[in-house]
Protein backbone atom coordinates (compact mmCIF):
# COMPACT_ATOMS: atom_id res chain seq x y z
CA UNK A 1 0.00 0.00 0.00
CA UNK A 2 1.31 3.47 -0.72
CA UNK A 3 2.45 5.19 2.07
CA UNK A 4 3.53 8.86 0.73
CA UNK A 5 1.06 11.27 -0.84
CA UNK A 6 3.74 11.42 -4.08
CA UNK A 7 3.04 7.88 -4.46
CA UNK A 8 -1.01 8.22 -4.67
CA UNK A 9 -0.58 11.92 -6.58
CA UNK A 10 -3.09 11.95 -9.53
CA UNK A 11 -1.55 11.97 -13.30
CA UNK A 12 -3.68 14.97 -14.74
CA UNK A 13 -2.41 14.28 -18.40
CA UNK A 14 -5.85 12.11 -19.44
CA UNK A 15 -8.08 15.11 -18.64
CA UNK A 16 -9.42 16.58 -21.35
CA UNK A 17 -11.98 18.75 -22.85
CA UNK A 18 -14.76 20.25 -25.35
CA UNK A 19 -16.01 23.79 -25.88
CA UNK A 20 -19.74 23.83 -25.81
CA UNK A 21 -22.87 26.28 -26.35
CA UNK A 22 -21.61 28.96 -23.99
CA UNK A 23 -20.24 26.22 -21.00
CA UNK A 24 -17.24 23.84 -21.74
CA UNK A 25 -17.49 19.93 -20.48
CA UNK A 26 -14.40 18.21 -19.01
CA UNK A 27 -13.86 14.09 -18.71
CA UNK A 28 -11.54 12.67 -16.20
CA UNK A 29 -11.29 8.69 -16.32
CA UNK A 30 -14.41 8.09 -13.33
CA UNK A 31 -16.65 11.05 -14.86
CA UNK A 32 -17.62 13.79 -17.45
CA UNK A 33 -19.13 17.29 -16.30
CA UNK A 34 -20.39 19.66 -17.97
CA UNK A 35 -20.65 23.79 -16.80
CA UNK A 36 -23.05 26.30 -18.93
CA UNK A 37 -23.84 29.56 -18.65
CA UNK A 38 -27.82 30.59 -18.15
CA UNK A 39 -29.42 33.53 -19.57
CA UNK A 40 -29.22 34.93 -16.03
CA UNK A 41 -26.28 34.65 -15.70
CA UNK A 42 -26.18 31.51 -12.91
CA UNK A 43 -23.89 28.67 -14.19
CA UNK A 44 -25.40 24.88 -14.39
CA UNK A 45 -23.60 22.37 -13.49
CA UNK A 46 -23.91 18.45 -13.81
CA UNK A 47 -21.95 15.10 -13.54
CA UNK A 48 -22.29 11.77 -15.23
CA UNK A 49 -20.43 8.44 -14.85
CA UNK A 50 -18.06 7.70 -17.25
CA UNK A 51 -18.99 4.20 -18.79
CA UNK A 52 -16.63 2.44 -21.03
CA UNK A 53 -16.80 -0.76 -23.16
CA UNK A 54 -12.92 -0.47 -23.19
CA UNK A 55 -13.34 -1.38 -19.01
CA UNK A 56 -14.64 -4.50 -19.86
CA UNK A 57 -13.24 -5.92 -23.09
CA UNK A 58 -9.60 -5.76 -22.95
CA UNK A 59 -9.34 -6.08 -26.37
CA UNK A 60 -10.60 -2.59 -26.99
CA UNK A 61 -7.37 -1.04 -24.93
CA UNK A 62 -5.40 -2.47 -27.95
CA UNK A 63 -3.27 0.22 -30.03
CA UNK A 64 -4.97 1.55 -32.83
CA UNK A 65 -8.26 -0.15 -31.92
CA UNK A 66 -8.57 2.10 -28.44
CA UNK A 67 -8.43 5.00 -30.63
CA UNK A 68 -11.06 3.74 -33.36
CA UNK A 69 -13.30 3.35 -30.31
CA UNK A 70 -11.67 6.21 -28.12
CA UNK A 71 -13.67 8.09 -31.37
CA UNK A 72 -16.77 6.73 -31.34
CA UNK A 73 -17.43 7.53 -27.98
CA UNK A 74 -15.97 11.38 -28.05
CA UNK A 75 -18.50 11.32 -30.61
CA UNK A 76 -21.25 9.79 -28.70
CA UNK A 77 -20.00 12.18 -25.58
CA UNK A 78 -20.18 15.15 -27.78
CA UNK A 79 -23.39 14.83 -28.94
CA UNK A 80 -24.69 14.14 -24.72
CA UNK A 81 -22.74 17.43 -23.76
CA UNK A 82 -23.98 19.70 -26.49
CA UNK A 83 -27.48 19.04 -25.63
CA UNK A 84 -27.22 20.28 -22.16
CA UNK A 85 -25.21 23.41 -23.23
CA UNK A 86 -28.31 24.24 -25.79
CA UNK A 87 -30.81 23.07 -23.01
CA UNK A 88 -29.44 25.37 -20.78
CA UNK A 89 -28.10 28.19 -22.38
CA UNK A 90 -30.59 29.85 -24.97
CA UNK A 91 -33.36 32.64 -23.77
CA UNK A 92 -36.23 30.46 -24.51
CA UNK A 93 -37.74 27.43 -25.14
CA UNK A 94 -37.61 28.00 -28.79
CA UNK A 95 -33.83 28.50 -29.10
CA UNK A 96 -33.42 25.42 -27.15
CA UNK A 97 -32.48 22.32 -29.07
CA UNK A 98 -33.68 18.84 -28.56
CA UNK A 99 -31.02 15.74 -28.33
CA UNK A 100 -32.88 14.55 -31.48
CA UNK A 101 -32.15 18.01 -33.34
CA UNK A 102 -28.26 17.88 -32.14
CA UNK A 103 -27.90 13.91 -33.04
CA UNK A 104 -29.47 14.86 -36.01
CA UNK A 105 -26.95 18.27 -36.92
CA UNK A 106 -24.28 16.00 -35.79
CA UNK A 107 -24.84 13.84 -38.56
CA UNK A 108 -25.26 16.28 -41.20
CA UNK A 109 -22.38 17.83 -40.01
CA UNK A 110 -20.14 14.36 -40.55
CA UNK A 111 -22.07 14.04 -44.14
CA UNK A 112 -21.25 17.23 -44.94
CA UNK A 113 -17.75 16.76 -43.59
CA UNK A 114 -17.69 13.13 -45.70
CA UNK A 115 -18.64 15.68 -49.02
CA UNK A 116 -15.84 18.48 -47.83
CA UNK A 117 -13.08 16.57 -47.26
CA UNK A 118 -13.56 13.28 -49.43
CA UNK A 119 -15.63 13.63 -51.94
CA UNK A 120 -15.04 17.11 -53.29
CA UNK A 121 -11.36 16.79 -53.31
CA UNK A 122 -11.51 13.15 -54.68
CA UNK A 123 -13.75 14.63 -57.77
CA UNK A 124 -10.73 17.41 -58.16
CA UNK A 125 -8.12 15.44 -58.03
CA UNK A 126 -9.84 13.58 -60.74
CA UNK A 127 -10.13 17.14 -62.79
CA UNK A 128 -6.55 17.36 -62.19
CA UNK A 129 -4.64 14.19 -62.46
CA UNK A 130 -6.87 12.18 -64.46
CA UNK A 131 -7.08 8.49 -63.34
CA UNK A 132 -5.85 7.60 -60.38
CA UNK A 133 -4.88 3.61 -62.03
CA UNK A 134 -2.24 5.58 -63.88
CA UNK A 135 -0.38 7.61 -61.41
CA UNK A 136 -1.40 6.28 -58.21
CA UNK A 137 0.79 8.07 -55.92
CA UNK A 138 0.71 11.62 -57.76
CA UNK A 139 -3.30 10.89 -57.01
CA UNK A 140 -3.09 10.41 -53.74
CA UNK A 141 -0.09 13.39 -53.12
CA UNK A 142 -2.76 15.63 -54.79
CA UNK A 143 -5.88 14.35 -53.12
CA UNK A 144 -4.26 15.30 -49.82
CA UNK A 145 -3.22 18.40 -50.17
CA UNK A 146 -6.46 19.71 -51.43
CA UNK A 147 -8.24 17.71 -48.55
CA UNK A 148 -5.43 19.86 -46.11
CA UNK A 149 -6.35 22.75 -47.94
CA UNK A 150 -10.24 22.00 -47.88
CA UNK A 151 -9.55 21.33 -44.10
CA UNK A 152 -7.90 25.21 -43.66
CA UNK A 153 -10.47 27.08 -45.63
CA UNK A 154 -13.30 25.54 -43.62
CA UNK A 155 -11.66 26.61 -39.98
CA UNK A 156 -10.36 29.70 -41.29
CA UNK A 157 -14.54 30.47 -42.76
CA UNK A 158 -16.29 29.38 -39.62
CA UNK A 159 -13.88 31.22 -37.32
CA UNK A 160 -15.15 34.67 -39.28
CA UNK A 161 -18.64 33.75 -37.54
CA UNK A 162 -19.03 35.73 -34.48
CA UNK A 163 -20.91 32.62 -32.70
CA UNK A 164 -18.17 30.60 -33.73
CA UNK A 165 -15.67 33.02 -32.22
CA UNK A 166 -17.25 32.71 -28.74
CA UNK A 167 -17.59 28.79 -28.46
CA UNK A 168 -13.71 28.95 -29.78
CA UNK A 169 -13.07 31.84 -26.38
CA UNK A 170 -14.94 28.89 -24.99
CA UNK A 171 -11.95 26.16 -26.37
CA UNK A 172 -9.20 28.77 -25.35
CA UNK A 173 -10.58 28.56 -21.57
CA UNK A 174 -10.77 25.20 -21.64
CA UNK A 175 -7.18 24.76 -23.10
CA UNK A 176 -6.06 27.11 -19.94
CA UNK A 177 -7.53 25.46 -17.05
CA UNK A 178 -5.99 22.21 -17.94
CA UNK A 179 -2.17 23.87 -18.38
CA UNK A 180 -2.95 25.41 -14.87
CA UNK A 181 -4.40 21.94 -13.19
CA UNK A 182 -1.31 20.22 -15.10
CA UNK A 183 1.15 22.54 -13.63
CA UNK A 184 -0.75 22.34 -9.92
CA UNK A 185 -1.72 25.72 -10.14
CA UNK A 186 -4.83 27.65 -8.23
CA UNK A 187 -7.51 27.00 -10.51
CA UNK A 188 -8.16 30.45 -10.39
CA UNK A 189 -9.10 33.15 -12.97
CA UNK A 190 -6.00 35.61 -12.15
CA UNK A 191 -3.98 32.31 -12.54
CA UNK A 192 -5.28 30.93 -15.53
CA UNK A 193 -4.91 33.43 -17.51
CA UNK A 194 -1.33 33.34 -17.77
CA UNK A 195 -1.48 30.21 -19.71
CA UNK A 196 -1.54 30.45 -23.54
CA UNK A 197 -4.61 28.50 -25.23
CA UNK A 198 -2.24 26.19 -27.24
CA UNK A 199 -2.50 22.49 -26.15
CA UNK A 200 -0.44 19.11 -28.03
CA UNK A 201 -3.85 17.58 -27.36
CA UNK A 202 -6.65 19.21 -28.74
CA UNK A 203 -8.75 17.75 -31.31
CA UNK A 204 -7.56 20.73 -33.96
CA UNK A 205 -4.06 19.01 -33.75
CA UNK A 206 -5.97 15.56 -33.75
CA UNK A 207 -7.82 16.26 -36.93
CA UNK A 208 -4.93 17.83 -38.64
CA UNK A 209 -2.95 14.90 -38.11
CA UNK A 210 -5.91 12.57 -39.47
CA UNK A 211 -5.48 14.55 -42.33
CA UNK A 212 -1.53 14.01 -42.89
CA UNK A 213 -1.90 9.69 -41.95
CA UNK A 214 -4.63 9.23 -44.40
CA UNK A 215 -1.93 10.77 -46.95
CA UNK A 216 0.11 7.50 -46.63
CA UNK A 217 -2.57 5.06 -45.56
CA UNK A 218 -4.32 5.52 -48.95
CA UNK A 219 -1.08 5.50 -50.81
CA UNK A 220 -0.49 2.28 -49.28
CA UNK A 221 -3.94 1.14 -50.69
CA UNK A 222 -3.14 -1.54 -53.92
CA UNK A 223 -6.34 -0.04 -55.65
CA UNK A 224 -4.28 -0.55 -58.90
CA UNK A 225 -4.11 -4.42 -58.50
CA UNK A 226 -7.67 -4.48 -56.86
CA UNK A 227 -9.13 -2.78 -59.56
CA UNK A 228 -7.16 -4.97 -62.14
CA UNK A 229 -8.30 -8.31 -60.46
CA UNK A 230 -12.30 -7.12 -60.99
CA UNK A 231 -11.53 -5.61 -64.03
CA UNK A 232 -12.86 -2.44 -63.44
CA UNK A 233 -11.12 0.00 -66.01
CA UNK A 234 -14.21 3.10 -65.93
CA UNK A 235 -13.26 5.88 -64.71
CA UNK A 236 -16.56 6.58 -62.79
CA UNK A 237 -15.80 3.36 -60.73
CA UNK A 238 -11.93 3.67 -60.21
CA UNK A 239 -13.54 7.34 -58.26
CA UNK A 240 -16.17 5.83 -56.35
CA UNK A 241 -13.60 2.88 -55.13
CA UNK A 242 -11.20 5.82 -53.89
CA UNK A 243 -13.88 7.76 -52.30
CA UNK A 244 -15.16 4.37 -50.83
CA UNK A 245 -12.12 3.05 -49.53
CA UNK A 246 -11.56 6.34 -47.79
CA UNK A 247 -14.35 6.59 -45.69
CA UNK A 248 -13.94 2.93 -45.21
CA UNK A 249 -10.83 3.68 -44.09
CA UNK A 250 -11.25 6.43 -41.30
CA UNK A 251 -11.40 4.67 -38.55
CA UNK A 252 -8.24 2.86 -39.15
CA UNK A 253 -6.48 6.30 -40.06
CA UNK A 254 -8.15 7.72 -37.02
CA UNK A 255 -7.07 4.80 -34.97
CA UNK A 256 -3.45 5.53 -35.86
CA UNK A 257 -3.85 10.14 -35.67
CA UNK A 258 -5.29 8.63 -31.73
CA UNK A 259 -1.63 6.68 -31.16
CA UNK A 260 0.76 9.45 -32.76
CA UNK A 261 -1.28 12.86 -31.01
CA UNK A 262 -2.53 11.76 -27.69
CA UNK A 263 -1.05 8.30 -26.46
CA UNK A 264 3.03 9.34 -27.92
CA UNK A 265 3.04 12.96 -28.23
CA UNK A 266 0.65 14.33 -25.65
CA UNK A 267 2.48 12.78 -23.05
CA UNK A 268 5.95 13.91 -24.17
CA UNK A 269 5.31 17.79 -24.83
CA UNK A 270 8.73 18.65 -24.03
CA UNK A 271 10.32 15.97 -26.81
CA UNK A 272 12.28 17.92 -29.73
CA UNK A 273 10.71 15.72 -31.96
CA UNK A 274 7.32 15.85 -30.85
CA UNK A 275 7.07 20.02 -31.11
CA UNK A 276 8.34 19.81 -34.49
CA UNK A 277 5.36 17.15 -35.37
CA UNK A 278 2.75 19.07 -33.69
CA UNK A 279 3.63 22.47 -34.77
CA UNK A 280 1.19 22.23 -37.48
CA UNK A 281 -1.47 21.52 -35.00
CA UNK A 282 -0.32 23.99 -32.60
CA UNK A 283 -0.52 27.07 -35.28
CA UNK A 284 -4.45 25.50 -36.65
CA UNK A 285 -5.13 25.83 -32.97
CA UNK A 286 -4.67 29.95 -33.16
CA UNK A 287 -7.84 29.61 -35.34
CA UNK A 288 -9.66 27.82 -33.39
CA UNK A 289 -9.04 29.37 -30.12
CA UNK A 290 -9.39 32.90 -28.56
CA UNK A 291 -8.47 34.39 -25.56
CA UNK A 292 -11.38 33.66 -23.10
CA UNK A 293 -12.81 36.27 -20.37
CA UNK A 294 -12.49 35.65 -16.57
CA UNK A 295 -16.44 34.67 -16.87
CA UNK A 296 -15.40 32.28 -19.39
CA UNK A 297 -12.85 30.83 -17.40
CA UNK A 298 -15.39 30.52 -14.55
CA UNK A 299 -17.29 27.83 -16.15
CA UNK A 300 -14.04 26.20 -17.38
CA UNK A 301 -12.79 25.81 -13.32
CA UNK A 302 -16.93 24.72 -12.43
CA UNK A 303 -16.38 22.11 -15.12
CA UNK A 304 -12.81 20.77 -14.29
CA UNK A 305 -13.81 20.76 -10.05
CA UNK A 306 -16.22 18.34 -10.79
CA UNK A 307 -13.73 16.43 -12.69
CA UNK A 308 -11.01 16.86 -9.99
CA UNK A 309 -12.93 16.39 -7.19
CA UNK A 310 -14.17 12.76 -8.36
CA UNK A 311 -10.90 11.84 -9.29
CA UNK A 312 -9.22 12.88 -6.20
CA UNK A 313 -11.63 10.79 -4.52
CA UNK A 314 -11.35 8.08 -6.58
CA UNK A 315 -7.70 8.77 -5.38
CA UNK A 316 -8.11 8.15 -1.80
CA UNK A 317 -10.20 5.50 -2.21
CA UNK A 318 -7.39 3.15 -4.05
CA UNK A 319 -4.27 4.68 -1.36
CA UNK A 320 -6.51 3.04 1.58
CA UNK A 321 -7.40 0.13 -0.37
CA UNK A 322 -3.83 -0.39 -2.09
CA UNK A 323 -5.87 -0.85 -5.77
CA UNK A 324 -3.30 0.16 -8.31
CA UNK A 325 -5.39 2.51 -10.78
CA UNK A 326 -4.34 2.07 -14.63
CA UNK A 327 -4.22 5.57 -15.92
CA UNK A 328 -7.34 5.96 -18.19
CA UNK A 329 -6.56 6.97 -22.03
CA UNK A 330 -6.32 10.53 -22.57
CA UNK A 331 -8.80 12.35 -23.86
CA UNK A 332 -8.75 15.15 -26.72
CA UNK A 333 -9.46 18.15 -25.30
Amino acid sequence: MPETHEACAIKPTHIGGQALLEGIMMRGRYNWAVAVREPSGSIHTEEHDLHSAKDRYRWLRVPIIRGMWGFYETMALAIKAFSISARYSGESEEEQLSSKEITISMVLGFVLAIGLFIVLPAIVTNVLVGDSIDRPFVWNAVDGVLRLVAFFLYIWAISRISEIRRVFAYHGAEHKTIHAYERGLPLEPDVIQRHGTLHVRCGTSFLLMVMVVAIFVFSLVPGKAILASWGVDSGALVLLFNITTRILLLPLIAGIAYEITVKWAGTRPDNPLVKVLLWPGLQMQRLTTAEPDDGMLEIAIAAMRLVVAREQAEAAKACETGTVVEPGLSALD
